[in-house]
Formats: C-alpha cells, structure tokens, sequence
C-alpha cells in the first residue's frame, strides 16, 4: 500500500473501499474481502445506513484494528445531536475513527463541525473533514474553524479536476478525497482514447489507469463495488506509475464538468431526512 501524508502527520492510504449505495450485506461482504485482499481504508457514512455492516466487515477481516484508515461521515440531522459521536462509534463497533466528516453543507453544519473538533481533541476522530463543501460554503467555514480539516471530500475524475477548489485546499495541506472517481461509470469518459493507449502500454484496464491518475494527482480515492473482481482490479494500480508527459496528457480532458449538481432544495432535504439507523 502506498500512502499520503496528512497536515496533521497522520498517514493515509492512497485507495480504499468505498460502501455509498451497498446494501449491510454488501457492504459487509465488500469490506471483508477487501481488507483481506490489502486495502486499509473503509469509507461509510451515517447515511449510506451500513455502518454497522462495515464494522462487521473489519472485525471479520482478521486485519488488527490499527493498521485499518476508518472513516465515516455524520449526517445534517445529526449535526446536533450530542451524542451523534459516540451513536456513530457504537454502530461501527469501534472506540475512534480515523477520519470524521460532516457530510452535507446543510442544516446547522457549524455546529457539526464543532462536533468534530471536540471529537478531535478527544481523540475520538484521529483527522476530521468535510464532505462537499465548496465555493460560499468552504468561503464561510474557513473564518469559523478552529482546527483545519484534513480532508475534503468531493466530486473529482479526469473531466473534473478541481482546480478552484485546489487553490484554496492545496495551501492548507487539505487533501481531496475523490468521490465518482470513474465518473459515476459513465462510458464516454471510460472509453477515452488516452486511457485505452494507457491501459495498452500499462497492462491495465481505463478504469485501473483512472484511479492511478488520481493517486498521482494527490487524491485520495475510494471506489466501491460489491463484484470482488472489480474490487480486486480497482486495488491493482500500485505496480506502476504515469509519467509526467502521460498525466499531461490526460490534463487535457478536463472540461470543468460535473456529473452532480447539488441545489439548494435538496440541501433543505438533506437538513430534514434523518436515516434510519436500525437498518445499518
């Protein structure tokens, strides 16, 4: 496993399992098997209603605790709730977490901030982040932080590689943890000429040349899959590296271009819905 460095000295794997839109029973299964295969990273979050799942999952694995990059996110609803912290652990199974996010600019999102600072000092979140916070949103979080945040976590790929966003994060040691890493499988940007030649010359899948962009952009990148096939490809990028002139290459599909376009209503829904966490 290779591994990135965080500004707070933590050290941070390079790739993980992600679990978004994994049922519990995939989720746990994806997890296992991915840790017994060599990732150390699990993503999950309050919302994807599996938490409780991916505790299973590492517990299962046989991979000691401390050697596992656990992260998760705390939902809007959840924001001001006291005890969401520690609910949050009781569902994994675990006494800290190695990255805590808020994961939505929604609702009273300052208050779930304030949640993860004192989870900080508590040593409850090892790092902590923030979940889709960009433009006005980080603009105002940054004049009411107490700790800088270690992570953010966002939309990221080869048409979309957030270079506004990296004028602000890349100064305060921010790193990006990329979410639609293969651009939500979208078949145009999979089947791009560059990452064809790529995965030619490489040895590899588009998809295996993608991911390995990402981790020589300095993102952090968390695919999720419940084929183990897939997650075993999605692991097998660390045995070769892009040359300058290559990622050049690949600069030049950048298009500024999201697939998701968050509005303003669905962050009043994201601040009411509250996930029922006896299905986690």
């Amino acid at each position: 496993m290779e591994f990135m460095e965080l500004n707070n000295g933590m050290k941070c794997p390079i790739i993980g399992i992600g679990t978004f839109m994994l049922s519990p029973e995939d989720a746990e299964n994806s997890v296992r098997e991915a840790l017994k295969m060599g990732y150390r990273m699990v993503d999950t979050a309050n919302a994807y209603v599996n938490e409780r799942a991916c505790g299973r999952g590492i517990r299962d694995s046989g991979v000691d605790r401390k050697d596992i990059f656990v992260s998760t996110k705390i939902w809007p609803s959840e924001y001001t709730n006291p005890t969401a912290v520690d609910e949050t652990l009781e569902r994994l199974g675990l006494e800290y977490v190695d990255l805590l996010y808020i994961h939505q600019p929604a609702g009273d999102w300052l208050a779930g901030y304030r949640q993860l600072e004192k989870a900080y000092r508590e040593g409850k979140a090892k790092s902590i982040g923030i979940s889709n916070f960009e433009g006005k949103y980080l603009d105002e979080l940054r004049t009411k932080w107490e700790i800088v945040p270690q992570f953010i976590q966002v939309e990221a790929h080869p048409y979309f590689v957030q270079k506004d966003l990296r004028k602000v994060t890349d100064p305060l040691g921010i790193k990006i943890m990329s979410w639609y890493p293969l651009g939500h499988g979208d078949s145009k940007l999979l089947s791009e000429s560059i990452f064809e030649e790529l995965g030619k010359k490489h040895g590899k899948t588009p998809a295996q040349i993608i991911l390995r962009w990402h981790t020589q952009m300095g993102f952090s990148v968390i695919p999720g899959s419940r084929n183990i096939s897939h997650i075993r490809d999605n692991l097998d990028i660390l045995d070769f590296k892009l040359s300058d002139e290559e990622m050049s290459h690949i600069a030049t599909l950048d298009k500024d271009e999201r697939y998701y376009h968050r509005t303003d209503e669905q962050l009043d829904q994201f601040a009411a819905w509250k996930p029922d966490f006896e299905k986690a």
